[in-house]
């Protein structure tokens, strides 16, 4: 995990403060409890705009969690931990429900009682203690219910058995197995509804916990006391005991979290897999020469690495010496091989396919791309969508409905039932509670989440928030900057109109010798043309630049211009004029910027240098016209230039000659005629934009700026990342609506049917055990379905 580093180590100040909530103080950094936001150095925090870093509580890291937090933050209402286990030093633990928790150990969520887990799991964690702690109580629980089952629903339609085992004995033995169920398997539950009351915020322990207690403590008068109860409800001086029903809720209900817990980490699968692409060792090169085997965490930024054939890259930097092809699928979801040389950036993780390399180490630990991708992926996870907030809303009275309707169908079968009332009605009661599982409805949209943005990281879509990944969906417009987004943004030189007795090789020798020492992207263009033609370039004097016309410079003994029509044009007469113009605007037409070379005040040549398009542009736009997205080109080119590129790629509304400041303008302009826009772009002058969108979508082989004003960065830098994205989104939201359409109508049935609504008609009433065995299956069903997105074809 990353922490906040500086350039100067200084001691830990003694006092945190939120930058948004002065009043919350505590000793140590960790996250604020009000609002979530990263807290800061007390004097940091009081400093005018010091709280600019942490604006956006979705920039943060999870890393930057500790284990110093506010102290009712370790209160999960119980007054002790639910499962004593140490905490991890530096993991910091969450509920998937409530993401603001932050607790620095395992337990349970108190405000619904879930099980925490780690913010960002490693790929090493062992066990999970709350579910080996689950585990444990679910299989002592089900050993002690089986027989009080056996007693009460075989024994007694067996004439021997029957015989052997009195009524009053073996209510005392049902009574001997249920207490240890009740009093210890069942503390957890007990412990979480408590904790459900004190904050106000009742959930399915609340439930549960008030469905076993009823079972069990009118089964225990009934035993203790059965004078108490009405003659009508005893027989031969007993009252029937529900035992049976309290043991077996308490073993379902561990069951169903046992199920639970197993389910959740494979939706965690996603975070391991990406942990688990960074190599353990690397092959270190010393500077002698010598190679040994030592684990990456002993690498330091500047040490050379041997990667061999079939290895893993265990470093990002830059290659040294060597050539290969490397697979980058698993970071950027591309899946040919990329070619790599000398000079070339490499990311730790990929497979080195084929030629040995040789890596200088750049970024290594939480600097490395791969940890920035695995902190992204699981901030992501826990932040969460709009639609979450409908399901807030009905979260917040949906238990006090339930108890409600639940003493309701007690008050009526009281009145009106059949006899034994009370016995009825306390069945009825407690049925109604236990199936009434919010778990279901709060699992709904927070799962498919977790498994959406973790299969978006499979395939290089790397999704900072959940809001990004609603909206993505209704997206009906796309602002795509041209240079770096629609071209590969590295202006080749495509042809060279060459004049008079002048060659290619000449035109090209000499205008690179005259550009060599400009950075313009034209410049490097030339020089980089004349390189791989194998050219040998002279060298130049006189550098100078004209201002409005280009550079000129002298090259063995000639003065040569390279620039723009102006010169060459006031060099020729009419008739070279008319030829030079005719020659330059066919360039443009097809897309090209026409650079101009004169040599001793003569026309040339002329170079035509254009930004070549994506090989995988044209597919990615049609994607994205079949499924409705009317996309618009920015471009800070001429209207020639522009329009040519459009019409080769489809394109009918093109914005060129647009200023960097200007994108944002067009963004908001689109944005108030109705549109929903995402904006793609990948560099500094892009990120206005991308923030102004709806949804804004980062090329990763662009700027940190852009990538950090972006709710989606597309790591391999292709536009066909776009409709991989939306895809991902339909998928997402799909699957939400699917989870919330079955919780609602699970509980529009299970409720009334529980509270006996079917009895006038079918004479029977749901057992609380079945009651139990459908809520925990409920919440499973939520999950199960939330894993199917890992293998949604994108």
């Amino acid at each position: 995990m990353s922490t906040h580093s500086h350039a100067h180590h200084e001691p830990t100040p003694e006092v945190w403060t939120c930058p948004m909530h002065p009043e919350v103080r505590q000793d140590g950094p960790g996250q604020c409890p009000e609002c979530g936001m990263n807290l800061a150095p007390a004097d940091e925090a009081a400093a005018p705009g010091s709280h600019s870093h942490g604006e956006h509580a979705h920039h943060d890291h999870p890393g930057d969690d500790h284990a110093h937090h506010h102290a009712h933050q370790h209160d999960t209402g119980t007054g002790e931990p639910t499962v004593a286990t140490p905490a991890v030093e530096g993991v910091v633990y969450t509920c998937p429900m409530h993401p603001e928790i932050r607790e620095d150990h395992p337990g349970s969520c108190p405000k619904c009682g879930m099980a925490l887990e780690p913010i960002a799991p490693s790929s090493d964690d062992g066990p999970n203690p709350e579910l080996a702690d689950m585990r444990r109580r679910m299989w002592i629980s089900a050993a002690l219910a089986v027989p009080i089952l056996v007693l009460t629903m075989l024994v007694p339609f067996v004439p021997a058995w029957d015989a052997a085992i009195p009524a009053a004995v073996s209510q005392w033995i049902q009574f001997a197995l249920a207490t240890p169920v009740v009093l210890w398997a069942a503390l957890p539950f007990f412990q979480r509804g408590v904790a459900s009351v004190r904050h106000r915020s009742l959930n399915m322990f609340t439930l549960v916990s008030l469905g076993v207690a009823a079972a069990y403590l009118y089964s225990l008068v009934g035993l203790l006391a059965p004078g108490l109860f009405p003659a009508s409800m005893r027989e031969d001086g007993r009252v029937e005991v529900y035992f049976e029903a309290a043991a077996v809720i308490v073993a379902l209900v561990a069951l169903g979290q046992v199920l639970e817990l197993r389910a959740r980490e494979t939706t965690s699968g996603a975070i391991r897999a990406l942990m688990d692409l960074a190599p353990a060792t690397a092959i270190r090169v010393g500077e002698d020469g010598t190679e040994s085997e030592v684990p990456v965490e002993q690498l330091v930024p500047g040490d050379v690495v041997r990667v061999r054939p079939g290895d893993k890259i265990p470093v990002d930097g830059t290659v040294t010496e060597g050539r290969s092809s490397v697979d980058e699928s698993m970071v950027t979801g591309e899946s040919l091989p990329v070619s790599k040389e000398e000079g070339d950036a490499v990311v730790g993780g990929t497979v080195n396919a084929s030629g040995s390399l040789l890596v200088r180490a750049e970024k290594l630990g939480s600097d490395s791309m791969l940890s920035q991708i695995v902190d992204l992926v699981a901030s992501a996870q826990r932040s969460r969508a709009p639609i979450q907030g409908l399901v807030d809303k009905v979260s917040a009275v949906f238990v006090p409905v339930v108890i409600g309707i639940a003493l309701l169908a007690l008050a009526i079968w009281l009145a009106v039932g059949p006899e034994p009332r009370l016995a009825h009605a306390l069945v009825v009661a407690v049925s109604v509670l236990i199936i009434a599982c919010p778990c279901a409805l709060g699992l709904a949209t927070p799962m498919s989440i977790m498994v959406g943005v973790g299969r978006g990281a499979k395939e290089g879509v790397l999704v900072r928030d959940a809001e990004a990944l609603e909206t993505l969906e209704k997206v009906d417009t796309l602002v795509v900057d041209k240079t770096g987004t629609l071209t590969e943004g590295r202006p080749t030189v495509t042809e060279v109109v060459t004049l008079g007795d002048t060659t290619r090789d000449d035109a090209l020798r000499l205008a690179a010798a005259v550009e060599r020492g400009s950075e313009h992207p034209l410049a490097r263009a030339v020089v980089e043309a004349a390189a791989d033609a194998g050219l040998d370039v002279p060298a130049s004097t006189d550098f100078a630049s004209t201002s409005g016309g280009g550079v000129t410079a002298t090259v063995e003994g000639r003065a040569v211009t390279v620039g723009n029509a102006g010169l060459a044009l006031a060099a020729s007469d009419d008739a070279q004029r008319a030829e030079l113009q005719e020659r330059a605007d066919a360039l443009r037409a097809s897309g090209a910027t026409a650079v101009f070379l004169t040599v001793d005040d003569a026309p040339a040549a002329i170079l035509a240098i254009a930004d070549p398009v994506k090989e995988s542009t044209p597919q990615a736009l049609s994607d994205l016209a079949d499924e409705g997205v009317h996309v618009v080109m920015l471009t800070g080119d001429n209207a020639a230039t522009a329009r040519a590129v459009a019409e080769r790629l489809g394109i009918d509304e093109v914005r060129a000659d647009v200023r960097p400041q200007d994108k944002a303008d067009v963004v908001t302009e689109l944005t108030r005629a109705g549109h929903v826009v995402a904006m793609a772009g990948d560099g500094v002058n892009d990120a206005p934009a991308l923030a102004a969108a709806a949804v804004g979508l980062a090329m990763g082989t662009g700027t940190d700026v852009a990538m950090e004003s972006a709710g989606v960065t597309l790591l391999s830098g292709e536009l066909t990342g776009i409709a991989r994205a939306r895809r991902l989104s339909r998928a997402t939201m799909g699957n939400i609506r699917q989870n919330l359409v079955f919780a609602f109508i699970y509980n529009a049935i299970g409720i009334p049917v529980a509270a006996g609504v079917l009895y006038p008609w079918l004479g029977v009433l749901l057992s609380p055990m079945l009651a139990a065995l459908a809520m925990a299956l409920s919440s499973v069903s939520v999950i199960s379905n939330a894993a199917r997105l890992r293998s949604v074809r994108l």
